[in-house]
């Protein structure tokens, strides 16, 4: 199903802001790893958000999701401030993670495997 232009501009809205709360609350840059937010898609009813995280050389990503979800009533009320005039109600945040940046590094091998297993049969 198509996202509204409204879903769109809350989702932009949140994405910012919970951006700026994770680095605020040192989120985006720990044990040498990075996080961001790469995206988040409402639900037609504005009440919950499914924010997408990517994670970057974190070496257990489940479990830094995990400590995330530990301090979400901190992280909720942080964004109920930010965006309490924009919306009636602050929306019910999932998290999940986004696999896309671990796609493109296997894709990237096995384009890079084929490449090498082609120049290898070219000098037999």
């Amino acid at each position: 199903m198509q996202e509204s232009k409204r879903q769109k501009q809350i989702g932009q809205l949140l994405q910012k802001e919970l951006s700026d709360i994770f680095q605020r609350m040192g989120f985006n840059v720990l044990e040498g790893g990075m996080i961001s937010i790469s995206a988040v898609r409402m639900t037609p009813d504005l009440l919950e958000a499914r924010v997408y995280l990517s994670m970057f050389q974190i070496a257990d990503n489940h479990a830094m999701v995990n400590r995330i979800k530990e301090r979400m009533g901190e992280i909720k009320k942080e964004l109920g401030n930010r965006v309490g005039k924009q919306l009636r109600r602050v929306p019910e945040i999932s998290l999940f993670l986004d696999d896309t940046l671990d796609y493109v590094f296997k894709m990237e091998e096995l384009f890079k495997k084929i490449k090498d297993d082609e120049g290898g049969k070219e000098n037999n």
